[in-house]
């Protein structure tokens, strides 16, 4: 970790916004060059323009991909969009208007000219279909989420209100490709025009009372920070205080899209990264002023929950928390609901979920896993080690299926108003019942061919029988709750566990573990893990 992390952002730090948004325009992009094509990851398109990788023809190709997409399809109602504050996101916003309004699609946008954070836009899109107008909606995100000020993303959600599924994605990429290769032939733009309006943040503010008990955090007259850490839930919160009267404050309600008043990561970069420590440094420093103070990202799909006696709640801690108090307190759910989590997600997830006699589902990485079972409430909770989850209404319908970091705060002052505890108190209770596990990430270097190995990788080749001094009882490289692949594998004792999968961006991949036996045995695990993988992809 730099010497840097967690200290202001300095003039040196900060991007040139003017030649950001030129190169956006300038630079034309050759899809012959894998760093320079339209790739869609687990959250959209990503990429700067400044290396040719998110660009003015990227986004046109994109957009025409998608009304393509959303034809074949059948969907036929309304597209809602929306931004945040990255100085990308403006240019990328403009390019997608114009590529949608020439198409003919009926457009929804801000109805304030307001920032509209992921969750928003996903309730949204779910609003509408539930309405039952005889069509259905879809819509588009602009944000590269927690990604540094440099960076620009594009995010795709279909009616399900959720991230697009690898088919959807893959076909749009690949359309996509296939549009800039021609010149941008069939691509067709025109001047924004007839675009209707949503009220985006009205309708999801007035809605939170079905899902967050506004009434207990009121009475109880906590007090609250929350920090938007510049980003597009800025106009939410003052919002959410006003409307519920609730003691609240905007920790800081600046926007800026070279973030300047941002601490660094632990590289040094500017990252809005609320799980992050270094990150968060600045928030922390006021966490003696309020019962309960949050933190979010760019986009607001991630959460970060600050309390006094245990300042920033590792995000594994708080979903675990989440869990036992939701599963306790929301009678209307139904009583087979399972728990949904990632495979890299903390096993005390599984324990307090076993002792709330719950069903545990355990699919891979990526919220749009979680999408069938929040829509049909099969799944009450889907939460990710990085600080993203969302959950169901009291009555057990769908709030939204994308995650919603405004969500997830709100619920850590419910957690304090209704309990009298705080997040990280009613954590240390758990383990005291379940044990305290010690749980961290590694990067491992590897080349592209050992991280396509590690990729296509069938547990069923790694021949250890035991890891750290305990029996393995398990290697796998699907996921118990689905069926699908991994893309990587994962291998279980009775008190520890690892997974690894390969970096979609870098020449490493990815080590996660966790042990119930303490920090030193945790070290062990992260060792013979890599031993144990690199002897596997050999």
């Amino acid at each position: 970790m730099s010497q840097r992390a967690g200290t202001r952002a300095l003039e040196s730090d900060l991007i040139d916004v003017d030649g950001l948004v030129k190169a956006y325009y300038d630079l034309k992009p050759d899809v012959t060059v894998p760093a320079q094509r339209v790739v869609f990851g687990t959250s959209g398109h990503r990429g700067s323009s400044l290396n040719t990788a998110f660009n003015e023809d990227h986004i046109s190709a994109t957009t025409q991909a998608i009304v393509e997409y959303r034809a074949g399809q059948g969907i036929t109602g309304p597209l809602f969009i929306g931004t945040d504050p990255h100085a990308l996101s403006g240019p990328a916003y403009t390019t997608a208007l114009e590529v949608l309004v020439a198409n003919g699609v009926r457009v929804l946008v801000d109805e304030f000219d307001d920032y509209v954070p992921t969750p928003s836009l996903s309730h949204a899109i779910l609003a509408y279909n539930r309405a039952e107008h005889g069509d259905l909606a879809d819509g588009i995100v602009v944000t590269p989420s927690h990604n540094p000020p440099m960076d620009g993303g594009f995010k795709y959600n279909p009616p399900h209100g959720g991230p697009a599924d690898s088919d959807a994605t893959s076909w749009i990429a690949n359309r996509a490709n296939e549009l800039i290769a021609h010149g941008l032939d069939g691509v067709l733009m025109s001047e924004p025009s007839a675009l209707e309006t949503y009220d985006f943040r009205g309708n999801y503010v007035n809605d939170l009372e079905n899902i967050i008990d506004m009434q207990a955090i009121r009475t109880s007259g906590i007090r609250i920070g929350a920090d938007p850490l510049g980003g597009a839930s800025v106009g939410y919160w003052g919002a959410i205080r006003d409307r519920y009267e609730i003691d609240l404050v905007v920790v800081n309600p600046k926007v800026d899209p070279t973030w300047r008043f941002m601490t660094l990561d632990w590289d040094e970069k500017i990252r809005m990264d609320p799980s992050s420590a270094s990150v968060m440094a600045s928030v922390v420093a006021h966490k003696d002023e309020y019962d309960i103070l949050t933190g979010n990202d760019a986009d607001a799909d991630r959460h970060g929950i600050v309390t006094p006696d245990g300042g920033l709640m590792n995000p594994n801690h708080f979903l675990a928390v989440a869990i036992d108090y939701l599963y306790s307190h929301r009678e209307g759910w139904k009583p087979d609901a399972a728990v949904g989590k990632t495979l890299v997600s903390s096993t005390m997830i599984d324990r307090v979920t076993g002792f709330l006699g719950r069903d545990l589902w355990e699919v891979p990485v990526g919220f749009k896993w979680f999408v069938p079972g929040l829509i049909d409430g099969s799944v009450a909770f889907g939460g990710e080690e990085s600080a993203g989850a969302s959950f169901v209404r009291f009555d057990g319908s769908v709030w939204t299926t994308d995650k919603d970091g405004i969500l997830l705060a709100l619920l850590a002052s419910e957690i304090l108003a209704v309990t009298g505890k705080t997040p990280s108190q009613r954590y240390a209770e758990l383990t005291e019942h379940f044990g305290a596990p010690s749980y961290a990430r590694v990067d491992a270097a590897a080349t592209p061919a050992q991280k396509a190995a590690l990729a296509k990788l069938d547990g069923s080749m790694i021949t250890s029988t035991e890891l750290a001094g305990e029996k393995i009882t398990g290697a796998f490289s699907v996921a118990p709750g689905n069926g699908a692949a991994i893309g990587g594998v994962k291998v279980t004792t009775e008190n520890a566990w690892f997974a690894a999968r390969p970096s979609g961006t870098e020449d490493v991949y990815k080590i996660y573990a966790e042990s119930f036996l303490g920090p030193e045995h945790l070290a062990l695990v992260q060792a013979e893990a890599k031993a144990i993988v690199d002897d596997a992809i050999a």
